[in-house]
């Protein structure tokens, strides 16, 4: 589900967008002044919410972006094993079997300790350490 969508103009470092269908996080944007019959021109560079994959585009200034809906909820961690988590949401009880690419927050979760997972357009990610 898709919350609103924004021009490239609009767009601000830290925002979330999707390309492809995958959700990305704003890091640097350039935007160039029109010329005398030309439209602005919009330099991009983003990295993947969910995977650490950068990518660099151009568009012009009305191109429209999707901006995902981005649900930030906390869970108690009941097992982990070669990169997947086995949490429990401390919201609705319900257990999920989530991914955590990051080596650094993997090695960081205790069993029965609590995290943060953000759940971007149906797909769940752990991110930190509560």
């Amino acid at each position: 589900m898709v919350l609103k969508i924004i021009s490239a103009t609009e767009i601000r470092v830290g925002t979330n967008i999707l390309i492809d269908g995958q959700p990305l996080v704003v890091k640097k944007i350039d935007i160039s002044k029109t010329g005398k019959h030309g439209h602005s021109k919009c330099r991009i560079e983003a990295m993947g919410l969910i995977s650490p994959q950068k990518k660099v585009f151009v568009v012009p200034g009305h191109e429209r972006f999707e901006v995902p809906l981005v649900n930030k909820k906390k869970a108690q961690i009941l097992s982990k094993e070669n990169k997947k988590v086995s949490i429990m949401d401390l919201e609705t009880f319900e257990t999920l079997e989530v991914d955590c690419p990051d080596e650094e927050v993997f090695n960081s979760l205790e069993e029965s300790g609590n995290c943060e997972y953000w759940d971007i357009e149906g797909q769940k990610i752990i991110k930190r350490k509560l």
